[in-house]
């Protein structure tokens, strides 16, 4: 049997040499690009190349689509004391970063408005070069969030807007400290860490259990906090830009487009989890009352967690209530 062997036609050598071509550039202009790189941190680890930092989001991407099939028939694990360890020491981690940036930008002198990247080895111009590469590091840590739910079974809280959150801002961040570890850079890492303070206290303080969990009322006031940061951001950058600070103006753009990203993703969170669910729980309280009062019944009853009974804002301990059906039953009787 004869095979047939078509010649490439001349549209299918073209696209190579296209793609040849673009590959090509592309690895010239990353060569160039390190010639502007900051020299003080191409030998601190994952800084070396991006290729650490892109395996470390692949295999993070790899376990999203493996853990679930992984954990399908499987009970969840509780992991509640590591949960603990995990989150207070995010707490410990965050704070530093914020105390690191804030402490070593006031003896440099920092502006808020403006402040250009210093590439010289002064003492706190590393010193903030360094805790933004500890602010990087954290981010990769942070995936252990996501790996924490899967194995726990919370699929639900695998989100978009979190597997977003948290895959864009490891990878993005290490081109931050690989060209621009200090000035401008600064000011959204301090504002972020400060943010993840609170967020990791919540989550520490909620993992400690129900006794803990009922004091945590606070919660949607760190999604607002979060999306306040984002507009903060938003104005912080396009004031740099009006000045015009000797910052990479791409590097400003492309920050007010992810911000408005997050914006709306946290707006949307937001909304779907505190505004859209209100009034379904309103509407599901009347239809609940309507069935009682047509049922004769009391169904809005429900015990509280220390052992009262809750009847809309009343509480009323179990004895009193059971008496009172007592003496209803009497009446009936007699």
């Amino acid at each position: 049997m004869k095979q047939i062997f078509k010649a490439p036609t001349r549209s299918s050598a073209t696209a190579m040499e296209i793609v040849t071509h673009l590959i090509n550039d592309t690895i010239e202009f990353y060569k160039w690009t390190l010639t502007i790189a900051d020299k003080r941190v191409e030998k601190w680890p994952l800084m070396d190349n991006p290729l650490p930092t892109l395996a470390i989001s692949t295999s993070y991407l790899l376990f999203l689509w493996l853990g679930p099939k992984y954990m399908k028939n499987r009970e969840p694990f509780q992991l509640r004391k590591t949960l603990i360890v995990y989150n207070f020491s995010m707490v410990f981690l965050n704070f530093f970063i914020f105390k690191e940036l804030f402490m070593a930008a006031r003896a440099a002198s920092y502006s808020y408005i403006c402040q250009p990247v210093d590439y010289s080895d002064d003492p706190n111009e590393v010193r903030v070069a360094g805790a933004l590469w500890w602010y990087f590091v954290s981010k990769g840590i942070e995936y252990l969030d996501t790996v924490f739910f899967i194995l726990r079974k919370k699929f639900n809280q695998v989100t978009f807007l979190h597997v977003y959150h948290h895959c864009t801002m490891f990878t993005l961040w290490w081109i931050g400290i690989k060209w621009v570890a200090g000035g401008q850079s600064f000011f959204g890492a301090h504002m972020n860490a400060a943010i993840h303070v609170l967020m990791y206290l919540y989550y520490g303080l909620a993992s400690c259990g129900p006794k803990i969990q009922k004091y945590l009322w606070w919660k949607k006031y760190l999604t607002i906090i979060q999306m306040i940061q984002f507009h903060v951001t938003i104005g912080h950058t396009a004031l740099s830009l009006y000045v015009n600070c000797d910052f990479p103006h791409w590097m400003h753009y492309s920050l007010i487009c992810y911000a408005i990203t997050f914006i709306i993703l946290f707006g949307n969170f937001y909304y779907q989890t505190y505004r859209r669910q209100q009034p379904r729980r309103d509407a599901s309280s009347s239809s609940k009352a309507g069935k009682a009062i047509s049922n004769g019944t009391l169904n809005g009853l429900s015990k509280a967690a220390n052992g009262a009974v809750v009847t809309g804002s009343k509480e009323e301990k179990p004895q009193e209530n059971s008496g009172r059906r007592k003496r209803k039953g009497r009446a009936k009787r007699d």
